[in-house]
């Protein structure tokens, strides 16, 4: 692909993710299967530019006055340093290139904005968000934001049940990953971002069950639900799983499971992954089985904007009334779970949310309602779970940021019924 054919792909990726709700990684991964043509380094450079616009599509806006593709990608081309002759020139419009540049694009190119940009713009979200972003974080709101846009690393969680942290460490050092302990999780590891990270999956590690891909704030949840050997659980909304294996390595495969979904489909691909970790726990189940549970665990659907640095286009996604949607979700979610909890057990709500409007505000209004529930600190789960002091952004409730604790935004909230 030509520079010019290179800046075009970026301008129809854009145009694509504007139309679908498809995770952009997916979304590029499937337009260049379609796109044979595309060589190694022409794929990596569009994801690159991609990802970077994604990441700073806010202030590339302002900076040309206009949000669509083509001024994003070329105010992304003027945040690398380049003059306006030398973007004129990739804008050639032969071949698969780029259209040859409007006067428009080329005024704005030659007339920057003057002044301050606004807070919104330069903390890179939606300009209806700021108020609910400065609940969550006051002073600090910009520099949350900015941790933002870095990069992720990739967190693993090992499978106790079939390896330690100690050799899988060693495996994957032996196979030139950089890897390292994670701060706060003890069975997390950590891997840079970077070359080789998409093979992780093929590693012989990996197909024998020994480590899954989780992020530490995750697996920080889970060992605050306080599941024991022996106990009952519900993973009221499971998905793939996740959560379910990692309770299943807590419980040290003793107890039961029950890993349920509104939609069946999501839990397929639970059943190889549990087969592959040894998880005999977990049963899947459309339907919760009746008998109370001592553990009930809400990882509810959210905004997922505690993960923007992951899914940066998630940020452009979210509305008003998305949001709306969402907390009516999780309080029904709320009332679900409740219903299924036993004497003295607890209920965990968790989301990958940095919104008081979908963590702290939704407990408040339950706990309004449920007189017969009641926090425990998440700092005391922590230590009757795992005896060492708790990590940053740990009070009342458990708040993760990239900032506090290096690790995806995520909330968590233990609640526990009255005996």
């Amino acid at each position: 692909m030509t520079p010019s054919a290179r800046l075009q792909a970026v301008v129809d990726i854009l145009q694509g993710l504007d139309a679908t709700a498809q995770p952009a990684d997916r979304y590029i991964r499937d337009f260049f299967r379609a796109r044979r043509y595309a060589g190694s380094k022409d794929r990596a450079a569009v994801a690159e530019r991609t990802f970077a616009v994604l990441r700073h599509r806010a202030s590339f806006a302002w900076r040309m006055g206009c949000d669509d593709a083509r001024a994003l990608v070329v105010a992304s081309l003027l945040a690398e340093g380049l003059a306006a002759d030398a973007i004129a020139d990739l804008f050639d419009g032969k071949g698969y290139g780029a259209a040859v540049l409007s006067e428009a694009e080329r005024l704005a190119i030659a007339s920057p904005l003057s002044g301050a940009a606004p807070l919104y713009v330069r903390g890179e979200f939606p300009e209806f968000l700021e108020t609910e972003l400065t609940r969550a974080f006051g002073p600090a709101l910009l520099d949350e934001m900015k941790a933002m846009q870095a990069r992720a690393p990739i967190d693993l969680r090992v499978n106790t049940l079939k390896a330690s942290r100690e050799a899988v460490l060693e495996a994957l050092r032996a196979e030139g990953y950089e890897a390292e302990t994670t701060r706060y999780s003890p069975f997390g590891v950590r891997i840079p971002s970077g070359e080789g990270s998409a093979k992780l999956g093929a590693t012989s590690s990996f197909l024998e069950g020994a480590f899954e891909f989780q992020d530490e704030a995750a697996q920080i949840a889970a060992l605050l639900c306080g599941a024991k050997p022996g106990m009952r659980v519900l993973d009221l909304a499971a998905g793939a799983g996740g959560k379910s294996l990692a309770l299943a390595g807590i419980m040290q495969n003793m107890g039961e499971i029950v890993a349920s979904d509104i939609d069946s489909a999501r839990l397929e691909p639970l059943i190889p992954r549990a087969r592959r970790a040894g998880a005999t726990i977990i049963q899947p189940r459309h339907a919760i089985p009746d008998g109370p549970f001592d553990v009930v665990l809400i990882d509810s659907p959210c905004s997922g904007s505690g993960t923007w640095r992951r899914q940066p286009e998630l940020r452009w996604r979210i509305t008003p009334e998305r949001l709306k949607e969402l907390m009516a979700l999780q309080d029904a979610m709320l009332e679900q779970g409740a219903a299924h909890v036993a004497p003295g057990g607890r209920l965990v709500y968790a989301t990958c949310s940095l919104f008081p409007a979908e963590n702290e505000d939704r407990i408040a209004q339950f706990l309004n309602s449920r007189p017969e529930f009641a926090p425990v600190p998440a700092m005391e789960a922590w230590r009757e779970a795992v005896g060492t002091e708790p990590p940053p952004g740990m009070d009342r409730f458990f708040q993760a940021t990239p900032r506090r604790t290096g690790t995806d935004g995520f909330f968590t909230a233990v609640l526990q019924r009255a005996r």
